[in-house]
């Protein structure tokens, strides 16, 4: 399974590191959004509609989205099997709600529970000195 993520997300990176951690038999594989030859080597992909919802591929190499990337990536390492429940038919179209939701704010979420990160360009990343975040830039 590959999994296209933005590695500049403070939340979405915690997440993807967390799945690694469980990917005792390297099963997953990371693409980073922000890399200088992402499109090179993945021009199915659009870079900007997968920062605006997480985009995967399955081992049948069929592009997949949003919580549907979540699922089967922890279903994958063997982890948060209760994640299933999301994709019965009652409760799919809410969780995809919440997922697209999150989603759009994810960079304000980011901020909002690391405050030392600068979200100013949509993507967040840490001040570049000590001074800078004393100074709230």
């Amino acid at each position: 399974m590959i999994i296209f993520y933005d590695a500049k997300c403070a939340l979405c990176n915690k997440e993807m590191q967390h799945l690694k951690q469980a990917d005792k038999q390297a099963r997953i594989q990371l693409e980073d959004l922000n890399a200088a030859d992402f499109a090179a080597r993945y021009p199915e992909i659009d870079s900007a509609y997968a920062m605006a919802i997480l985009h995967g591929k399955n081992e049948q190499g069929e592009l997949i989205y949003g919580l549907d990337v979540t699922i089967l990536a922890w279903q994958t390492v063997g982890k948060y099997r209760w994640l299933k429940i999301l994709q019965l038919p009652v409760l799919k179209p809410i969780a995809n709600w919440v997922y697209r939701l999150f989603a759009k704010f994810r960079p304000q979420i980011s901020q909002f529970l690391s405050p030392m990160l600068t979200c100013d360009t949509g993507q967040c990343q840490l001040p570049k000195n000590n001074t800078e975040a004393e100074n709230g830039k």
